[in-house]
């Protein structure tokens, strides 16, 4: 059977999903950011739910894809309908993050540099050595080195946090570095969305399709054999 073969590919698109989302909550880029967020910043939040989401997409697809494999091995209607709504579930979750993914993508990227305006500004006017050092951890993480400010006096700051490899004329602009580094990082997300929910709504029909094999072939089994009372 040519099924189970293809389940191999919704088990590792379900491992992928996770893999993805461990990276965005656990990397460096990410948790820097987290780390400083303000409870009045919407990062943090995103953040979280962003990990508990895809944790829980990938273990509904790994799922459905053990149950298909098992339903196919021993042709039961049972384990086929529970794989068909693991499919719908993961479908369910998958359109409305897709929805969020393009009615709200500036979000995260206007929460990221809204923190690092708040901190940059806060060192600017030397009210916390605390921020210093988080500014310092923002430019290591995105090597990066301050922000084009209309103020001015910004070379002072950049001195003084900014990684010992990164050149003020040469550096990077912060706040473009950010916007760069999530860009390419959503893109990969939007690809990612696609192709699960494509794959899904795949899922999906072959599992109804299986069911109704196993249906009719059952039934077929069943005419032309008499029972002695």
């Amino acid at each position: 059977c040519q099924y189970v073969p293809k389940n191999l590919l919704f088990q590792l698109l379900g491992l992928s999903i996770a893999t993805l989302t461990t990276v965005t909550h656990y990397g460096l880029h990410f948790t820097v950011i987290s780390n400083i967020s303000l409870e009045s910043n919407s990062y943090r939040v995103i953040h979280h739910a962003a990990f508990y989401f895809g944790i829980c997409l990938s273990m509904t697809l790994v799922l459905a894809a053990l149950l298909s494999s098992a339903a196919t091995v021993r042709e039961s209607q049972c384990l086929t309908a529970m794989g068909f709504f693991c499919f719908a579930l993961a479908f369910c979750g998958l359109i409305p993050a897709a929805c969020w993914r393009y009615t709200h993508s500036t979000e995260v990227e206007d929460s990221m540099m809204d923190m690092y305006d708040l901190v940059y500004e806060e060192v600017r006017r030397n009210t916390s050595t605390v921020r210093r050092q988080e500014l310092t951890a923002i430019h290591e993480a995105f090597l990066c080195c301050g922000k084009h400010s209309p103020l001015g006096d910004t070379a002072n700051i950049e001195r003084k946090t900014c990684p010992s490899s990164q050149v003020h004329d040469a550096g990077q602009d912060c706040l473009k570095q950010i916007q760069d580094f999530l860009k390419k990082h959503m893109d990969f997300v939007s690809t990612l969305l696609g192709v699960t929910i494509g794959f899904t709504v795949y899922g999906m029909i072959l599992t109804s399709f299986l069911w109704f094999s196993i249906h009719f072939s059952s039934n077929l089994d069943r005419k032309g054999k008499y029972i002695l009372r």
